[in-house]
């Protein structure tokens, strides 16, 4: 059997297929960045195993995190998405997806891309970490309170420096899988689902 990171709940097999599939492999794409941004903000105070239980209907909901239609829900679709039994039901979360995609669009027209904006960070490398086990992972990192201010200064909402640090692991910007796990140290390439 494969050693996997040890944050990894091995009985549910959604996320053990997030984890060798997903978790850690760089994003480049900026469709799937405004995904892993909301999600994370979606997390905010629950498991990520909630939200990647609620991720096919979150993608439903939300034009398949379609930037520009996002950005245009109306006051009348929010209503209708709070009573959406298949995401988190919080408004400000909800109201802030909105808000997030026209600032995240704001961010495509400055840079050409929110891909050449948020990797510019680390100058479009990826930092890789050797933790060996939970206690070891910080919540959150400089790099991750200096994004985090500037997504702030930029309108986003629920982009506190541990919600982005989660975010850059998700993305690959931060590659943590732990130094007995069998994926530690390589260069991963994003698969498909």
């Amino acid at each position: 059997m494969k050693e996997r990171c040890p944050w990894l709940k091995l009985t549910n097999d959604q996320y053990v297929k997030y984890h060798d599939r997903e978790w850690g492999r760089p994003v480049h794409d900026d469709q799937v960045l405004f995904e892993f941004l909301i999600l994370e903000g979606a997390q905010a105070g629950l498991s990520w195993e909630t939200v990647l239980k609620k991720r096919d209907n979150y993608r439903k909901a939300f034009y398949q995190f379609d930037i520009k239609k996002v950005s245009k829900i109306t006051p009348a679709k929010v209503e209708k998405l709070m009573n959406n039994p298949g995401i988190i039901i919080n408004r400000l979360k909800i109201e802030s997806t909105i808000s997030n995609a026209k600032a995240f669009l704001k961010i495509q027209k400055e840079f050409g891309s929110f891909d050449k904006y948020i990797w510019s960070f680390t100058e479009g490398k990826t930092i890789y970490n050797s933790f060996k086990n939970l206690k070891e992972y910080p919540s959150k990192t400089q790099l991750s309170d200096d994004i985090s201010k500037d997504l702030k200064k930029r309108g986003f909402r629920f982009v506190g420096s541990t919600i982005v640090y989660a975010f850059l692991q998700a993305c690959g910007i931060v590659q943590d899988h732990s130094t007995n796990c069998y994926l530690h140290g390589k260069k991963l390439r994003r698969l498909k689902d």
